[in-house]
């Protein structure tokens, strides 16, 4: 009788209080535990510039990006000496903006 209403106490403690550490139970992650690039750089534009779809002066245009717009940079490449590259990222809202809308590309530095 105490053995199984010791059971049913432990039983009954461990389902009210095991879902709070749950992610549906309430509790969030601090922002420490996300897990970002530690190169993530963002730059802003100084003048107009074309967003490119390879790193290559040749390649198609995509867009013309206005002075001020925000970036993210994902990587650099490296052509020459003289030439280098950025593959970029425009901020957006993927919920609110057109899904067909560019986001990603290269711009020359």
């Amino acid at each position: 009788m105490i053995n199984n209403l010791l059971k049913n106490f432990c039983l009954i403690t461990f389902a009210l209080i095991a879902p709070i550490t749950l992610p549906a139970g309430g509790i969030q992650k601090s922002l420490n535990q996300n897990k970002f690039s530690p190169n993530t750089n963002e730059i802003i534009l100084s003048s107009n510039t074309s967003l490119y779809s390879y790193p290559q002066i040749n390649s198609r245009e995509l867009i013309v990006l206005d002075l001020g717009t925000t970036l993210s940079v994902l990587r650099s490449w490296k052509v020459t000496e003289s030439e280098t590259w950025v593959r970029v990222e425009l901020a957006s809202n993927k919920l609110l903006d057109d899904p067909n809308k560019i986001l990603k590309g290269w711009i020359k530095m």
